[in-house]
């Protein structure tokens, strides 16, 4: 079998087995799980195989005409380059690992044969866009995947919560997706064709007559669909989603799409050095902007969205100093390990019974609980913070080694400042990055409280997919001098300079944030004493009782009234965080309700006065809300008032009008015959007398 042919197949199975699954759910509810599970791990082998075939070599390229169009060519055609190939392997592990993973963790959910059916045609919709050599067919899978993420999204749609992040979702990306067509068409006209290789070949021979406006025109697009600043917004709100979906969201799939279509018409980009500028503002914005929101977040999975947005910004930013094999090799790792940190911040609340850190931090033993999750997530977490020798190391440190060369003139490839922009934001974003990881395991791993409920091991199914996603979390930095060759033949090596700056400024982060959180522990202990201890005698008005709870000798001592509330705004951000999340009811145990005390939290001493702000996104959602959403209502308010007042007011005179003549006329229609004649000869004698009067007045002139 040729490796075309093994290449169709990959993204036909899943939508094979999508439809399957679809037909046979409700009839025959035994088959779903081998539905779910057996085509997209045949599509994952397959794209092994195509991989291996394709070798890092010349790109396989194969095409048939779809259907005339008159003026330029639809083909059905298939591009399979190094990048391509990996990218593919990466869906297929990761969707395979989903699908394992959901029928334990989904296994009492009464819609888990749609769920699953939609998990395949959102992998068939990935695997179509990561082959297609064709724009127009990569369109395709491009919308058919805002399609499945609303319906995943919204997979409890009996909460408003669902329904409102599934909106959201798809209106957002739509937003992006406008100019991203208008973008499409526009390149196709200037190379004639929506085939990739020649729309290359037309840029190579400097043939795009608008080069800067094409390249913001997708631009739009990917920021919607990768989710970078300013259309960031839906992605934490998708989290209301089951954990299996936002694993296949953030790791392989929709958020991926943006970054690997920028990577391959990547030379359409480069056309334009405004272009590249505009792109590493919006990955310095979005890296650090979305590190700080991660800090303050109290919900896990909302904590590894915000992280998702800045590892894609990361991609982002390689790309805008032109580098696109370290914007697919941190594709590729933060894919690894993006799932994992789902998967097992899906065990976690699967034990715990809730996604809020701050009642896991009043919850003693959870690690203990757990241990494949734990394990699993410090591995994760290490990659997260770019510790080596990770597969985040090697990956971030690729992207700061490009950022570096073009800050320093050794490419030319991109403007000097976008190439600093780049540096700066990742440095400091390797900084929060490593001080939001820490905390989320301290706060996860390292609560001190009531007994972590014990529910005994939890499936393998689960479990088990958690280690082997840490192969490559653990492997694939120190295996990728093996796959230069997919690479283009890049060598993705670190260099001393970057990667003292980025371990560096990691190490700092891990160690602020830990010292942060022995603080907040011991003062959260001083909060509880003083709350518990009846016969202490009472401290100091303003002050915390003082003691070993307190703090080292020397210290201040902590406010009584600021410990309060902070103890009382985190205990309300936690109910919120859990209430907030339909899925913790639907696949937790049952669980006795977490004692309310003080959560120590380290993000709040980090971000002082700033973490009110980035715990709510920075506003962003009331700003547009402001902006753009009462603005629309507003016109909409008019729009009907016009219609309704204005429009059908004339539509009813043009109906009134002819009806009172008609009642007019009908009120003549007497049956009299005198009364006829009677009008008759009234009309004559009217006629004959304005005829004599107009003889007159013209004999007169």
């Amino acid at each position: 079998m040729s490796t075309t042919t093994l290449a169709v197949l990959v993204p036909v199975l899943p939508f094979l087995g999508a439809v399957a699954g679809l037909l046979l759910g409700r009839t025959a509810p035994g088959f779903v799980r081998p539905l779910a599970i057996l085509p997209t791990l045949g599509a994952a082998v397959l794209a092994v195989f195509v991989a291996v075939r394709q070798g890092g070599g010349p790109a396989i390229e194969t095409a048939t005409e779809l259907t005339p169009t008159g003026s330029v060519p639809i083909d059905l055609s298939l591009y399979l380059d190094g990048f391509a190939v990996l990218v593919a392997v990466l869906v297929g592990v990761v969707a395979t690992c989903v699908q394992v993973y959901s029928t334990a963790y989904l296994r009492d959910d009464p819609r888990y044969p749609s769920y699953a059916a939609l998990v395949s045609l959102f992998t068939s919709a990935m695997l179509l866009v990561v082959y297609s050599g064709d724009l127009m067919v990569l369109l395709v899978g491009w919308e058919v995947m805002g399609i499945c993420s609303y319906f995943l999204v919204g997979h409890y749609w009996e909460t408003e919560a669902a329904r409102s992040a599934s909106l959201k979702a798809f209106l957002v990306t739509k937003l992006g997706d406008v100019p991203f067509l208008i973008g499409l068409f526009a390149l196709a006209t200037d190379a004639d064709s929506f085939q990739i290789t020649k729309i290359l070949g037309t840029v190579a021979s400097g043939g795009l007559d608008h080069p800067t406006l094409i390249a913001l025109l997708l631009l739009a697009g990917v920021a919607g669909k990768s989710a970078q600043f300013p259309l960031h917004t839906w992605l934490p709100d998708a989290m209301a989603g089951p954990t299996p979906v936002s694993a296949l969201i953030h790791a392989a799939t929709m958020v991926a799409a943006g970054i690997y279509f920028v990577a391959r018409l990547l030379p359409v980009f480069e056309a334009s050095r405004a272009a590249l500028v505009v792109m590493a503002v919006m990955a310095a914005v979005t890296m650090v902007g979305s590190a700080l929101a991660a800090l303050a977040q109290d919900d896990i999975k909302r904590v590894l969205a915000y992280s998702t947005i800045g590892q894609l910004g990361y991609m982002t930013g390689a790309l805008a100093v032109g580098d696109r094999a370290a914007a697919v090799f941190h594709l590729l790792s933060h894919g690894a390990f993006k799932a994992l940190l789902f998967l097992g911040a899906g065990v976690i609340i699967h034990a715990a019974g809730t996604n809020s850190l701050a009642a896991m931090s009043r919850m003693d033993g959870l690690a203990k609980r757990i241990p494949d999750a734990f394990w699993t997530m410090t591995i994760a977490l290490l990659a997260l913070a770019a510790i080596p020798p990770f597969a985040g190391f090697f990956s971030k440190e690729a992207v700061l080694v490009a950022a570096e060369q073009t800050a320093t003139g050794h490419s030319d490839t991109a403007p000097g400042a976008a190439g600093w922009l780049v540096l700066v934001a990742g440095v400091l974003t390797a900084l929060l990055t490593a001080a939001y990881a820490t905390r989320l395991w301290l706060m996860a791993f390292r609560g001190r409280g009531a007994a972590a409920p014990d529910h005994g091991k939890e499936p393998v199914a689960m479990t088990g997919v958690l280690w082997l996603l840490a192969i490559p979390t653990i492997g694939f930095g120190l295996a990728a001098g093996t796959l230069a060759d997919w690479f283009g033949g890049r060598e993705l090596t670190p260099t001393v300079a970057t990667s003292v700056l980025g371990t560096g400024a990691a190490l700092i982060g891990i160690v602020l944030t830990a010292d942060r959180w022995h603080r907040a522990a011991a003062r959260a202990a001083a909060v509880t004493a003083g709350a518990t201890a009846g016969a202490t005698p009472a401290p100091a008005p303003g002050t915390a009782p003082a003691g070993p709870a307190t703090g080292a000798p020397g210290k201040a001592p902590v406010p009584a009234a600021v410990a309060a509330e902070e103890s009382a705004e985190s205990a309300a951000l936690a109910a919120v965080s859990a209430a907030e999340t339909p899925e913790v009811a639907e696949v937790t145990h049952d669980h006795p309700a977490v004692p309310a005390g003080p959560a120590p939290d380290p993000g709040r001493a980090l971000l002082g006065p700033l973490h009110r702000h980035a715990a709510d996104g920075f506003h962003l959602d009331a700003a547009y809300d402001r902006l753009f959403v009462r603005p629309v209502r507003a016109a909409a308010t008019l729009v009907r008032f016009l219609d309704r007042e204005v429009v059908d007011t004339y539509v009813r005179g043009a109906g009134a009008g002819p009806r009172l003549l008609g009642g007019l006329v009908r009120r003549a229609q007497t049956g009299n015959v005198q009364s006829y004649l009677s009008a008759l000869l009234a009309g004559a004698v009217v006629l004959a007398i304005a005829t004599a009067v107009l003889a007159n007045v013209n004999a007169g002139s």
